[in-house]
């Protein structure tokens, strides 16, 4: 039998998440929001037979559910993913796992009490250039990661102002907390270390001025913009290894860009997007590639994948219902989320106060 699972938002992420779920060949059998009218037209327009304005109104209507995917404002994650497993049901959650690492660890009791599974979407571990990336990092070609960095970086990307996006009770924060999938992914490719100490600032400077709104025409609201527009810092690990990032959603750089760069023992690498114009997936040009020494030479090897405009979202929702089924091995993990939400506390912590932040141990 399929994998029977529902949706909980109707926002643009729905159809990436759909249509992976519907590739892995799961039914999509509802969807709920609080808007029920945004939830009647995400129905009707992917083919999903039902709509409620509330996730408690589908668990009631629809026992046979057996997993929800979560794609709301970052506030609602942990409340939505602890009634969901609470309720006996799978979680796919997006990104960022939750406001902050507490609340991860709350998701990861309800998770063990459950006996469900519960993953996020850090979409780009799923891209081609990932998996390939991967096969050359376990084959032992590269050998060990010493130190690596991880960009996201926009000139002109700030998502609206006043919208939940730019409000820190909704959102945890701004273009860090948003934009963390390079920081996870080097992260993963250097083996997911335990981090041991985090040295950062954060910058407002542009997070008013709509010279650097985004080019995505979501409209305006009339909350807050009490969030960062760029990050920088430092992250030592446990074993010795460190790892730099610079992320931002206005900034004066030449571009979008959105890497991670490594440094090996065997060997270096890269993983990159570069776009012709902020946000515009049509302009981006993607590469994968690793730096050799071999027979006396400097060697760079372009790695040649698949195109995919998705940057691994949809590959990612079938890896979930692949992990549910038991025949994929989850691209991510509880912990790895946690570790991830203690990075980013510590990130804000180490900007508001000046000093290098250390993160408990597990």
């Amino acid at each position: 039998m399929s994998t029977k699972i529902g949706i909980i938002g109707a926002g643009g992420m729905l159809r990436f998440h759909h249509d992976g779920f519907m590739a892995a060949n799961a039914e999509v059998i509802a969807v709920a929001d609080v808007n029920p009218e945004a939830a009647a037209r995400a129905a009707a327009k992917n083919g999903i037979a039902k709509s409620f304005g509330s996730p408690q109104e589908m668990f009631t209507a629809c026992p046979e559910l057996d997993a929800v995917s979560i794609i709301t404002p970052n506030k609602f994650h942990a409340p939505l993913a602890i009634a969901a497993l609470q309720a006996g049901k799978h979680v796919f959650c997006e990104k960022p796992p939750a406001l902050h690492a507490d609340e991860v660890r709350e998701m990861i009791a309800a998770e063990k009490a459950s006996g469900k599974l519960l993953m996020f979407n850090f979409n780009n571990r799923a891209r081609p250039e990932s998996y390939a990336m991967q096969e050359y990092i376990r084959a032992g070609e590269v050998g060990t990661i010493l130190a690596a960095q991880a960009k996201w970086i926009r000139r002109t990307g700030i998502p609206g102002f006043g919208g939940w996006f730019t409000d820190k009770s909704l959102a945890g924060g701004g273009s860090l907390i948003d934009l963390l999938h390079m920081l996870d992914l080097a992260t993963y490719f250097m083996g997911c270390p335990q981090p041991a100490h985090v040295l950062a600032r954060t910058f407002d400077n542009f997070i008013t001025n709509p010279a650097f709104k985004g080019p995505w025409g979501l409209a305006d609201g009339n909350g807050p913009t009490d969030v960062e527009n760029a990050a920088h810092g430092m992250i030592t690990f446990t074993g010795g290894q460190v790892l730099s990032f610079q992320i931002s959603w206005a900034e004066m750089v030449k571009g979008e860009e959105v890497s991670v760069t490594f440094q090996g023992t065997k060997a270096g690498g890269a993983v990159r997007r570069m776009f012709g114009i902020d946000g515009m997936d049509e302009t981006a040009v993607d590469s994968c590639e690793l730096y050799t020494q071999e027979n006396g030479r400097s060697v760079n090897r372009n790695i040649i994948v698949p195109k995919d405009e998705s940057m691994g979202r949809i590959r990612s929702a079938m890896n979930f219902i692949r992990s549910v089924e038991g025949t994929e091995v989850p691209l991510n993990t509880p912990a790895q989320a946690l570790a991830l939400m203690q990075i980013i506390d510590a990130t804000y912590t180490s900007a508001r106060t000046g000093e290098p932040v250390a993160i408990a141990q597990a």
